[in-house]
């Protein structure tokens, strides 16, 4: 049986490697437009591929690099940003890429750190090497924040009451390498697990890039993002892939939301809604042509994180000379997007009716019954925060295990909507409260399961340790037994004797 399983083992991997073998693919991001190139196969059709050609895209001269800041420089202006601008902002990093650069994070905010029942966005910039006016725009805004903090109002509402992550690059080894892919020549925006085809569940032969955002994420409570792209000019929204492969408008659940979210960008834009190619300046990602191992789908399913994938420059890699027009083009774009976080959407916390404690619990809009669609509420603060189309009715349901879930209807205007649930606990959650507190534990919700959990496994202990003493006992007194009867013999033999 182990022999079949190793063999079945080392077919899939053999299979898996077919799949990582070169072939021409495409990115957002590129000058592609709207048609694939020729060589794209989806999975029914051939090889969805992580690796690229090189002779893809043209070479990046000396010239064009010229007045963009090398990954050291970049170092530099993000440790200096933090020694400037300490009192709204901190740096981190989220881990380092295949050639050890260290992944840095430009956090701002008026109290840096400190978990607040605030929303948070995050903007990642730089994810193609090949594609670097995203790390320089997202430098322009961090700096932009902190000289009109309490002189601008919309600057002054987005440190007040958001929590803002900036990641400049992403791929800073495909920037040094002046190539798209990372430093082992993978395409980062095709490395994440895909919710159409298996293409990238192994997790070992996932990059360190991607690790590093997949854990950021998952430990980040993020409400939206938006990464950076060039070739184009749009905003992107899910869902990017399709079940078929065939390019065609494939709307998510939560596709009103994610128009409304492209349409602000867009319409804030200089003129990205002017979009000859693309009606209002947006576009659904699997109707502009299907891509599969996308970061922007894998946030919205497995992080709850709203994601738009932002063409911001036609031009991929433009002189640096046009980077402050650029700037001046999206500024605006840039800040209501994360404003709309705090203008828009409902808002709350969700507390225990027993103790007054945070609950983690669950938000679902009726309606939209998807799992991605469930915002959860932190676990320390009880906070949720949820994006929607403003002028609209939604029925909103907080709801967590071992308690009555609870539904209201609001209606959203231009403005945002803030409410709150307390939610009762169900009889059943009442008699497993009663039978662990018989134990003398104060603790609630995950302390108390975890108790219950303990406290099955001390039983098996003891268990375990009781049938051992026992089969020990039974084996001394076997040998004990013996040794009376070996004994007894020997004396009836000497009788005999005597």
């Amino acid at each position: 049986m182990e022999l079949v399983s190793l063999v079945l083992k080392r077919l899939f991997l053999l299979l898996l490697a077919l799949l990582s073998c070169p072939a021409n693919t495409i990115a957002r991001g590129g000058d592609l437009g709207a048609h694939p190139p020729p060589g794209f196969m989806g999975p029914r059709g051939g090889l969805l591929a992580r690796r690229l050609f090189e002779d893809n895209y043209p070479e990046i001269t000396d010239e064009m690099t010229r007045g963009y800041m090398s990954n050291s420089e970049l170092e530099v202006a993000v440790k200096k940003f933090s020694k400037r601008c300490a009192n709204i902002s901190r740096i981190y990093s989220i881990g380092k890429s295949g050639q050890g650069y260290p992944l840095w994070v430009i956090e701002i905010s008026d109290k840096p750190g400190q978990e607040e029942p605030e929303p948070s966005f995050k903007f990642i910039g730089n994810v193609h090497g090949d594609e670097p006016v995203g790390r320089e725009l997202l430098m322009l805004l961090a700096n932009w924040l902190c000289d009109n903090y309490m002189t601008d109002t919309l600057a002054t509402l987005i440190v007040k009451h958001v929590h803002l992550h900036i990641l400049p690059t992403m791929n800073p080894d495909g920037f040094a390498l002046r190539r798209r892919g990372n430093a082992n020549n993978v395409d980062l925006n095709r490395d994440f697990p895909d919710q159409f085809y298996p293409i990238n569940d192994i997790k070992h032969s996932r990059q360190p890039e991607t690790r590093a955002i997949m854990t950021w994420v998952k430990e980040g409570h993020f409400t939206a993002s938006a990464s950076l792209h060039g070739g184009a000019l749009v905003a992107n929204y899910p869902w990017d892939g399709s079940q078929d492969t065939r390019k065609q408008y494939t709307a998510s659940p939560d596709d009103k939301t994610f128009r409304y979210m492209a349409s602000l960008y867009s319409r804030s834009h200089y003129n990205m809604s002017l979009s000859q190619e693309f009606e209002g300046g947006i576009t659904n990602g699997a109707l502009w042509y299907p891509i599969y191992g996308g970061m922007q789908d894998w946030n919205y399913i497995h992080g709850g994180c709203f994601e738009l994938t932002l063409e911001i420059s036609d031009n991929k890699w433009p002189q640096a000379n046009e980077l402050p027009i650029i700037w001046d083009y999206n500024r605006k774009s840039m800040l209501n997007l994360v404003a709309s976080l705090v203008k828009t959407g409902v808002h709350g916390r969700i507390f225990s009716s027993k103790d007054g404690h945070p609950l983690p619990a669950s938000v679902m809009i009726k309606g939209i019954n998807y799992k991605a669609s469930s915002v959860n509420a932190s676990s320390t603060l009880g906070d949720y925060h949820r994006i929607l189309t403003p002028g609209e009715s939604y029925e909103v349901t907080a709801s967590m295990p071992g308690f009555q879930q609870k539904s209201t209807r609001i209606l959203l205007g231009d403005e945002s909507a803030s409410l709150d649930f307390i939610l009762d606990p169900d009889e059943a959650s009442k008699n497993k409260h009663t039978s662990v507190k018989g134990f003398g534990c104060s603790c609630d919700g995950k302390d108390k399961l975890e108790l219950v959990e303990y406290l099955r496994g001390v039983h098996l202990e003891i268990y375990i340790l009781v049938c051992v003493s026992l089969f020990l006992c039974f084996l001394l007194r076997r040998k004990t037994l013996c040794k009376l009867l070996n004994r007894r013999q020997i004396i009836q033999k000497r009788a005999v004797v005597v």
